[in-house]
């Protein structure tokens, strides 16, 4: 089922075609080869590089990231030279299996060990080279996600999940299905199945736990910000301005029967309203050493929201029982800061030396019951010189439970109040073959579930990744 409709969305790509912008990630391992930098295969939230090449542009779109290099040879590598060419004709294809297993050593209500995991096939065709339409492509890609989770099968309860990879239905599901076109030098334009966190909120997923996984905005009202494995009909329309500025817009629906766990192509029915995002930033890449990212952004979500604390009287509905308070519509605010600090860059990427990153993200305090998350970490690239391509990640994170909520779990006698849940985490990735990554890591949760009188958890974990 699933490659049959794999190919059929692929063959679908012949009517139209994007120009993928390339994401800043200063966290992306780079290569064996530092000549020729390489995301990172880990990301389960962000496509693997294809072999499509073209002009550099460093504006931090979608999912594919940096198209204008080759991609990680793979496990097959470039077998019969079927890669070469296929890219030559603009075909790009990618498949991987990114893999998260976690032991916790403290907390939780009993010690499991659990392996979920991810397999992606995406096709990227490059029109330009295809059918002769400059500045276009078309992106297709299903996901498999399978496997146990951790922070219910050991009782962690968190907030965030230790393992980001599980969620969003173990199931196949048609992530990808878009087409981008470029319009003159500076707008782009991207229509079909894609979702708001391959646009907005850009952020990598180099870590494991969710607290610093992909686009923030998602972590807080994901019942209606669906990031990644979730495709959702949506359109985003950008404009490159001077000086490496941007400015951004989009509009994608809000369907809960994206959702749904059985294998759909798409839905056309079941919306509930339409999320809003918009987002300015800017940019700076090149072989100076000072790769960034700078973004500010808000949303609008016009599906209508129970209000966390009251009922249809505007009385606490936890006493009364009665049905909540509907709110019109629901918004909030971000900004994302990637910043190379030290070291050497080429084309755009962080090579060497240390970076560093801050995500911090508020919701309205009316619908949502986590109303905010801030995340700060550093990579360090190049820690031993004697393995290639490692990285150093180091992230601490505060999820905050809203005040609003917690008057309500007052109000419930023996319910414990909630307050914040604190997490971080700590990896170190290697490449010990050009198509594997690893990269164990610890993780440590302070008040999981945002509950302060629950213990402390400890996690051992292992991000992994094959590139086919």
């Amino acid at each position: 089922m699933m490659t049959r409709s794999f190919l059929l969305a692929a063959c679908a790509a012949l009517s139209a075609a994007p120009v993928q912008a390339q994401q800043v990630d200063v966290g992306a391992p780079a290569a064996p080869d530092a000549a020729t930098p390489t995301n990172g295969q880990a990301d389960t939230q962000h496509r693997p590089r294809t072999p499509i090449r073209r002009a550099r542009d460093t504006s931090p779109s979608a999912l594919i990231g940096d198209t204008q290099s080759a991609p990680p040879p793979g496990l097959i590598g470039d077998w019969q030279t079927i890669r070469t060419r296929l890219g030559a004709r603009g075909i790009g294809v990618t498949a991987r299996y990114a893999s998260e297993s976690g032991y916790n050593i403290a907390g939780g209500t009993r010690k499991l060990l659990r392996e979920t995991g991810q397999f992606d096939a995406g096709m990227l065709l490059d029109l330009d080279k295809l059918v002769g339409l400059t500045g276009g492509a078309f992106q297709a890609t299903v996901t498999w996600r399978r496997g146990r989770n951790l922070t219910a099968d050991a009782g962690i309860d968190a907030l965030q999940q230790v393992q980001e990879v599980y969620g969003r239905g173990q199931t196949v599901r048609v992530t990808q299905l878009w087409y981008e076109q470029r319009l003159g030098q500076r707008v782009e334009v991207k229509l079909g199945r894609t979702n708001p966190g391959e646009d907005f909120a850009v952020f990598s997923c180099h870590f494991m736990n969710l607290s610093f996984c992909g686009a923030q905005p998602g972590n807080l009202v994901g019942d209606y910000w669906q990031n990644w494995p979730v495709g959702q009909w949506g359109g985003r329309v950008r404009v490159d301005l001077p000086h490496d500025l941007y400015v951004q817009g989009g509009v994608y629906e809000i369907n809960p029967r994206n959702l749904d766990t059985g294998f759909f192509l798409w839905r056309l029915h079941g919306a509930t309203g339409a999320l809003i995002p918009a987002e300015v930033g800017w940019t700076r890449g090149g072989d100076d050493g000072h790769v960034g990212s700078y973004k500010v952004g808000g949303w609008i979500g016009t599906a209508r929201g129970d209000d966390v604390l009251l009922d249809v009287n505007r009385a606490p509905r936890v006493v009364t029982g009665l049905s909540p308070l509907e709110h019109a519509s629901r918004y909030g605010i971000y900004a994302t800061v990637q910043q190379q600090l030290t070291g050497e860059s080429k084309d755009g990427k962080a090579l060497t030396g240390l970076s560093m990153f801050a995500n911090v993200t508020q919701a309205d305090r009316a619908t949502s019951v986590t109303d905010n998350q801030v995340s700060l970490g550093l990579f360090y690239k190049g820690l031993v010189p004697a393995v290639p391509g490692d990285v150093l990640g180091v992230a601490a994170a505060r999820t905050n439970v809203n005040g609003r909520a917690a008057i309500a779990d007052r109000l419930v006698p023996g319910t414990p109040v909630r307050d914040a849940e604190y997490a971080a985490e700590v990896y170190y990735s290697i490449h010990p073959a050009a198509w594997l990554e690893l990269r164990p890591n610890l993780q440590y949760i302070h008040q999981p579930g945002g509950i302060r009188e629950a213990h402390d958890v400890g996690i051992l974990g292992m991000k992994a990744a094959v590139t086919l």
